[in-house]
């Protein structure tokens, strides 16, 4: 089974006011987050990738540079680049109202998600996306996730249009995913929609019989380990699990939280030492898409009850 360690990168400032003033310490969090025990940010990220020899798909977010200077785009991508990872296509469509030049002829109102826009804005947002992604990019640029996974039937269109032939927006856990889309309940790991091979994020059935999708920040270590055992079981050729650039952070600070870095710390362990099982990569357009398992994931109860306890010491703590 093709594991993708996938990480949405993207840089916020804590509300629409004071950009400008805001930007520099919101930059320095999300992408270093620097505290007394080091960079728990892409840093962190990037390093224990490395350390356990795994390789992941990084969806990098670009509206935010043409605000503020490629500068910090570049730095990113170097970032994560120069430690030997992917770099794909993430958008968040909302910074659009707030660039001097931006790239769509309606720009005077904040929308926040993709399927706000119709296809002809969104191929225009995604070829801007691109160049400005591109121009930095030693990556060969095919994938794409929607900012909130708010992707429907005219942004598989658009990709169409603007080359882009992978994407990994969809995800059944939520409810911006797929709004006009029946594939979104699409019990396969894998599957073409509309000449774009769709790699769904990943949704287990916990311990208490909900949905739940494979990210890190909310899924317990035990939980993730049976939901890939799981998923093995049941002849899945893909589990894609999710991650942020800020998830091993406290929310709002900048220190680390030792719960989410011990167990992403684990998974990496896991996946490693385990490569007969899972093989860990990036997202590929050539990758196998014949997936007949319609099984969902689970997890037992015991596994969800650790992860309960453990965002209860969390708050508690």
């Amino acid at each position: 089974m093709k594991v993708h360690l996938t990480f949405d990168v993207e840089v916020w400032c804590n509300g629409w006011d004071d950009l400008d003033g805001r930007f520099p310490a919101a930059f320095d969090r999300y992408v270093y987050g620097r505290s007394a025990r080091g960079e728990y940010a892409l840093p962190a990220t990037l390093d224990i990738l490395q350390r356990h020899g795994l390789r992941g798909t990084f969806f990098v977010e670009p509206l935010f540079s043409a605000r503020f200077g490629p500068q910090y785009l570049e730095r990113i991508v170097r970032l994560i680049e120069d430690a030997g990872q992917d770099v794909q296509l993430h958008l968040h469509p909302e910074w659009t109202d707030e660039l001097a030049a931006p790239p769509i002829a309606d720009a005077g109102r904040k929308r926040q998600h993709l399927y706000h826009y119709t296809r002809d804005e969104q191929e225009q947002l995604l070829r801007y996306g691109l160049d400005l992604l591109r121009a930095h990019a030693r990556s060969n640029v095919h994938a794409f996730r929607a900012g909130s996974y708010a992707a429907n039937a005219d942004t598989y269109r658009a990709l169409q249009a603007v080359g882009l032939s992978v994407d990994s927006s969809l995800n059944r856990a939520s409810d911006d995913s797929g709004r006009d889309l029946a594939e979104v309940r699409d019990p396969r790991s894998a599957f073409m929609l509309g000449g774009v091979q769709v790699y769904p994020v990943t949704v287990f059935r916990d311990g208490r019989g909900r949905d739940r999708p494979a990210q890190v920040g909310a899924c317990g270590l035990a939980e993730m380990v049976q939901a890939l055992a799981s998923a093995h079981a049941l002849g899945r050729r893909h589990f894609v699990i999710v991650s942020h650039n800020f998830e091993m952070l406290h929310p709002g600070r900048s220190d680390p939280d030792g719960i989410v870095v011990r167990r992403f710390e684990g998974l990496c362990r896991h996946l490693a030492e385990h490569r007969d099982r899972y093989d860990t990569c990036a997202l590929e357009p050539a990758a196998p898409l014949d997936d007949a398992a319609t099984g969902v994931p689970v997890v037992g109860p015991g596994a969800t009850l650790m992860r309960l306890a453990a965002q209860a010491a969390r708050r508690w703590g």
